[in-house]
C-alpha cells in the first residue's frame, strides 16, 4: 500500500500584531496624525452644524394658506430651470387650497377653460405665447407672470409683460420699466430659497475646502478672475460652471476647476456647505454673454445665489448691488468687496478669523430662513394678487 506524500509546509501567516509590528514608524505616524485631523474635522462640523440647526429651531415659518385654485405653468426649459419649476410648485402647493400643475409645452388655454382656476401663474413666460394669455384672460382668469432673468432678456420681456395683468420681476431696476410699458401691476420680488434643498448639512469630507465658486464664465467674470489666478491657484478652492478655459492663465487652476457640469441643487448645496468661504459674483448686466439688453438695463437687486448661499451657512463674499443692504447687513450678515484686491484681502482675513467668519455666516442663515424662502416670496405675489 503506497503511502500518503507528505505536503510541504507553508510558511506561518503572519498576525496582525506581526503586520504592525512590520509597518515603517512613519507609516503609523501619518495614520495617527490623519486619524487625529480627520476627528477633529468632525467634531468642529458637528459643533457648527448644532449652532446652525439650533438657530433654525427658533425661526419656524408657517405660511398662510390661500382659499384659492392656481393653475401654475412651470418653463419646460429643462436645467437649470427645472429645480426653480420644482421649487415653486411645492411651495404653492402647501399655500393653495388648490393646486394644478402644467408647462408652456401644453394646451394651458383648454386647461384653464376646464378648470376654471381663480389665477394662471407663469414662470420666466419667456417661451410662452402671448395670444395664450390673452386668452387666458378673456376667460376672467387673472394672469400673472414671474421673470427669472431680468434685466438680461428686457428685449423679449418688454413684448410680453403688458399681456399680463400682474408682473413680478426679480430686479428692482425694471419696475418702472414695465409701468412705463403700461403694465399696472408691477411688483419687485426677487427669488429666493428652497430650505428643503439649500439648509446647512455635514458635506463629505472630499468637499470640503477652503473657497469655492459656482456659475460660468461671463467675460466680465473671467476679467475679474484673470487678475487674481495666480493668488486663487495657492488657496484650497473648487469653482465648478462653463466656459472656464477662457481664463488667460487657465492652466493654473484647471486642477481646481469642474468645468462643464450642471450641478443639482443638492450638489450645489453640498459644495456650499463643504466651502468655509463662497464666493458670489454678479452677472454684468451689459455683458456680451447671452444678453437681449439693448436698453441697458443696470442691474441692482441681488441674484438667486445670494439667498442660497447663505441658507446654507457659509460665509459669503459677494460683489456689492445697491439693493443687497435690504435683504442683509453688509459686515454683519453678509461679507462684500468691491474689487479683486480687496477679495483676496478679506479671503485671507475670515480664514483667519474663524469665529468671526462663522457669527456672520450664522446671521445670514438667520436672516435668510426668517425672511427669504420661496414661501415668503410666494406670500407677497398671492397676496397682492388677492388683497382681500
Amino acid at each position: 500500500m503506497r503511502g500518503k506524500r507528505a505536503r510541504p509546509s507553508r510558511p506561518a501567516r503572519p498576525g496582525a500584531a506581526a503586520v504592525r509590528r512590520s509597518r515603517p514608524p512613519l507609516l503609523d505616524a501619518e495614520v495617527q496624525s490623519g486619524r487625529e485631523a480627520g476627528f477633529a474635522a468632525g467634531v468642529e462640523h458637528g459643533r457648527w452644524q448644532g449652532k446652525c440647526e439650533a438657530a433654525l429651531s427658533q425661526l419656524p415659518y408657517a405660511p398662510p394658506v390661500f382659499p384659492i385654485h392656481v393653475l401654475f405653468v412651470a418653463t419646460a426649459k429643462g436645467y437649470p430651470y427645472s429645480p426653480l419649476d420644482s421649487a415653486i410648485a411645492d411651495t404653492l402647493r402647501s399655500m393653495t387650497a388648490r393646486l394644478s400643475i402644467t408647462d408652456t409645452q401644453q394646451p394651458v388655454v383648454q386647461l384653464a377653460k376646464e378648470l376654471r382656476p381663480d389665477a394662471v401663474i407663469v414662470l420666466d413666460g419667456l417661451q410662452y405665447p402671448t395670444e395664450q394669455v390673452d386668452a387666458i384672460r378673456a376667460l376672467g382668469i387673472r394672469t400673472a407672470v414671474w421673470f427669472t432673468d431680468d434685466p438680461y432678456y428686457s428685449d423679449i420681456t418688454r413684448k410680453l409683460a403688458p399681456h399680463y395683468d400682474f408682473v413680478f420681476t426679480l430686479e428692482s431696476n425694471t419696475v418702472e420699466f414695465y409701468r412705463q410699458l403700461g403694465c399696472p401691476n408691477v411688483t419687485y420680488l426677487p427669488l429666493g430659497v428652497n430650505p428643503a434643498e439649500f439648509r446647512p448639512r455635514n458635506p463629505d469630507l472630499s468637499l470640503r475646502r477652503e473657497i469655492s465658486f459656482v456659475g460660468s464664465a461671463y467675460h466680465k467674470r473671467v476679467d475679474f478672475f484673470n487678475q487674481i489666478t495666480p493668488y486663487l491657484a495657492t488657496r484650497d478652492i473648487a469653482i465648478s460652471g462653463l466656459w472656464w478655459e477662457r481664463l488667460r492663465d487657465y492652466r493654473l487652476l484647471q486642477p481646481k476647476i469642474r468645468a462643464g457640469h450642471w450641478m443639482d441643487p443638492l450638489e450645489t448645496a453640498a459644495t456650499y456647505n463643504g466651502a468655509k468661504i463662497v464666493i458670489n459674483m454678479h452677472r454684468a448686466h451689459d455683458d456680451e454673454t447671452f444678453n437681449s439688453n439693448s436698453a441697458q438695463l443696470t442691474a441692482v437687486s441681488p441674484n438667486p445665489r445670494t439667498f442660497e448661499i447663505s441658507a446654507c451657512g457659509t460665509l459669503q463674499l459677494t460683489d456689492v448691488r445697491d439693493d443687497l443692504a435690504r435683504f442683509y447687513e453688509p459686515g454683519v450678515e453678509i461679507a462684500t468687496y468691491a474689487s479683486p484686491q480687496e477679495l483676496v484681502e478679506k479671503i485671507d482675513y475670515y480664514l483667519n478669523h474663524e469665529e468671526e467668519r462663522q457669527a456672520i455666516a450664522l446671521r445670514g442663515l438667520c436672516r435668510t430662513m426668517k425672511e427669504h424662502t420661496y414661501a415668503h416670496r410666494l406670500t407677497t405675489m398671492l397676496s397682492v394678487m388677492f388683497p382681500s
